[in-house]
């Protein structure tokens, strides 16, 4: 068996408790973003789901038309706080092509 020395910045002994925590504005944002998407008429009954790195929201999911993916990401855009927004949303009976 092979144990690979660590590095020197390495602490293979730390506490693994203290992991990587959302940032407030990202978990605000993230709720804000969500609420207008489950209030609005045209994106209330789609598959939309709202994950926020860096004041970036990414939407990701299937909704039934382009109108409605456009809706979801003006929606986004306007929260305040938002910095950018990658609209992932994918049309029903879409598929991903492979090469």
């Amino acid at each position: 068996m092979y144990m690979p020395w660590p590095l020197p910045d390495e602490n293979w002994f730390a506490d693994a408790s203290n992991q990587f925590e959302p940032d407030r504005e990202d978990v605000r944002i993230e709720a804000l973003v969500a609420q207008r998407l489950s209030v609005d008429w045209t994106t209330r009954r789609q598959q939309i789901s709202v994950a926020v790195q860096n004041r970036v929201v990414i939407l990701s999911g299937v909704v039934s038309d382009t109108e409605t993916r456009q809706v979801a990401a003006e929606l986004a855009y306007d929260v305040p706080g938002v910095f950018d927004v990658c609209n992932t949303l994918r049309l029903t009976g879409q598929r991903r092509s492979r090469r």
